[in-house]
């Protein structure tokens, strides 16, 4: 039995200042540095002692530091993978986010979603954001764990669901797994028939005693 344990960061200091994150180094506020906390406590009472676990995490700091905090309670160092980074958004990064809204050019409903361009330069189309996370789930997955936790953000956990069922990278223009920050989504593949499960998505209930 594999599971993926998927953390989507939790409050980060881009989102009290209203600004783009992206590839923006933004850090945990201290409201999130609490919830990685109970993120780390709510893997940890589901992850049976003993376990074989790896973690996994984006190297931006607002992940990393996530990662920290659960490799604290399990006793391992998280990997740095820059291919789990949310979408960058180019030069919208670390500007107000009406500065962005103001330019944003939508995907059209039908025709190439995937190579879409947002009207931002140097922003990433959804293929580029969509091919790197890919990339890091073939990887991760040849390497035979029980239980992998990978902390990662809203819009990259999308293509982590979609790798893990195998939806093939070309149908992934229209897909969208809706996760809070903060969550925890639950990924599992049994032994038998190796069918691959989606248990949870964006769970969020650890973080009730929070508020």
């Amino acid at each position: 039995m594999r599971t993926l344990h998927v953390v989507t960061h939790p409050e980060a200091t881009h989102h009290v200042e209203k600004v783009v994150g992206g590839w923006h180094d933004s850090d945990l506020t201290p409201a999130g540095r609490d919830a990685a906390a109970a993120i780390a406590r709510a893997l940890r009472a589901g992850i049976p002692g003993g376990a074989d676990v790896e973690l996994i995490s984006s190297d931006l700091r607002r992940a990393a530091r996530t990662a920290e905090a659960v490799g604290e309670l399990f006793g391992v160092e998280p990997l740095l993978d820059r291919r789990l980074r949310e979408k960058s958004y180019g030069e919208a990064e670390g500007r107000p986010q009406e500065w962005l809204d103001r330019r944003f050019v939508p995907p059209p409903a039908d025709g190439d979603r995937m190579g879409h361009h947002e009207g931002v330069p140097g922003a990433e189309t959804r293929a580029e954001c969509a091919r790197r996370v890919y990339a890091a789930m073939d990887d991760l997955l040849r390497r035979p764990r029980e239980h992998q936790i990978v902390v990662t953000h809203g819009f990259a956990l999308t293509f982590v669901v979609a790798a893990w069922i195998k939806m093939p990278f070309e149908a992934a223009g229209s897909v969208s797994f809706a996760a809070p920050s903060g969550s925890i989504t639950v990924l599992r593949e049994d032994d038998f028939f190796h069918n691959r499960q989606v248990v949870a998505v964006g769970d969020t209930g650890h973080l009730t005693t929070l508020t």
